[in-house]
């Protein structure tokens, strides 16, 4: 292959593509990790598993999967949970937006398709949450379907096998890269082909130091071929963080208090969180005021700070954020909305919090001791 950086690089050839198959295909066979979800060809339990590893590590998801179709073992169990049940299981995982739309979409299914969960790629299209790599890797994975996949492993390992110094994130790597997936596709054990792929990327050929010396393909890879597999993909340019100081507030009355559950256009939609806010530590007006200020707004409720409990140091996206957390009295007032809820500190168990409103609630908990 010759290949210009101005360019797009040149397709192999048959050849190239029947000894890349099969090299790729002996080496899964011997070095495939034994995960839970490459026991089943069940779609129901594949697509759970794709959903929960978008974003996440295998090592992280594991244990998470295992907890899921133990409690929902099928699509009909899935789709009858209250959201609070899956979004509780789903806790620590992050990016809860999965499995909100994962409840959605096992709703749909039994709805719209008497619980047969959809053997058709463009059914799966239409279910939320479904893109074109998950509804490939699902039937792939469990039907032998020949269809492509591409995402971050794979996107990687098609870029150096071809060369490629375009941005794979861009349109025209996409175009090139889901042509080129599609383009190696075996007539069989295409599930297998599409994993051992995704297996490669996630375990040989990593991001900064690929192990090339234990690739099955080195003597196929362009980029190796070229010493540029240290270079390609190019470097996506990083989001630079932004510092920011948020404040929680523990608003006590009696023995209960109070939480609030985050909305749909929110940063964690659907779970329960003690009120926070943005809180401004250098604003002319001090800090208590501020907390009684934006509690009112926030909950219908005067509170008087009592004191602040702790500080947490926590990260969501771009954003770094400072978490100080108080402790209040509510005096009076009455509730703003219906996601506001009074609740004893042993409930909090039992509900989907964030991850820091987990940690303030073992504080409270123990404060209730």
């Amino acid at each position: 292959m010759t290949i210009c950086s101005l360019a797009p690089p040149e397709m192999p050839d048959s050849r190239w593509k029947r000894s890349l198959r099969r090299r790729l295909l002996t080496w899964f066979q011997d070095h495939a990790r034994d995960l839970p979800w490459r026991r089943t060809r069940d779609l129901y339990h594949i697509w759970v598993s794709e959903t929960m590893l978008q974003q996440t590590q295998v090592a992280t998801v594991v244990p998470y999967f295992q907890r899921f179709v133990e409690r929902f073992p099928n699509i009909t169990s899935l789709a009858a949970a209250d959201e609070e049940d899956v979004l509780r299981l789903w806790e620590g995982l992050g990016y809860y937006r999965r499995a909100r739309n994962l409840h959605r979409a096992a709703q749909q299914v039994v709805q719209q398709h008497h619980a047969q969960f959809p053997a058709d790629f463009d059914t799966l299209l239409s279910l939320p949450g479904i893109g074109r790599y998950t509804a490939g890797a699902i039937l792939s994975i469990a039907l032998d379907q020949r269809l492509p996949i591409l995402e971050a492993n794979t996107t990687r390992v098609l870029s150096r096998l071809l060369a490629f110094h375009g941005d794979p994130s861009q349109r025209v790597g996409q175009q090139l890269l889901w042509a080129f997936a599609e383009s190696l596709l075996p007539r069989k054990r295409v599930g297998e082909f599409n994993q051992s792929l995704m297996e490669l990327g996630s375990e040989i050929c990593i991001p900064r130091k690929p192990n090339c010396e234990r690739c099955p393909v080195r003597m196929l890879c362009a980029a190796h071929r070229q010493g540029e597999q240290l270079s390609i993909p190019i470097s996506r340019r990083r989001t630079q963080t932004e510092h920011v100081v948020e404040a929680a507030v523990v608003i006590r009355r009696g023995s209960r208090v109070l939480l609030r559950r985050h909305e749909d256009r929110e940063r964690w939609a659907g779970l329960w969180d003690f009120p926070r806010f943005p809180f401004d530590p250098d604003a002319t007006n001090n800090g208590h005021q501020q907390l009684v200020d934006k509690s009112r707004e926030l909950t219908g409720f005067e509170i008087e700070p009592v004191r602040q409990l702790t500080t947490i140091q926590h990260g969501v996206t771009r954003f770094q954020i400072t978490l100080q957390c108080h402790l209040a009295q509510c005096v009076s007032g009455r509730k703003r909305g219906p996601h506001l809820s009074w609740r004893m500190p042993h409930e909090l168990e039992h509900l989907p919090l964030s991850v820091t409103a987990r940690k303030i609630g073992r504080l409270v908990a123990k404060l209730a001791d």
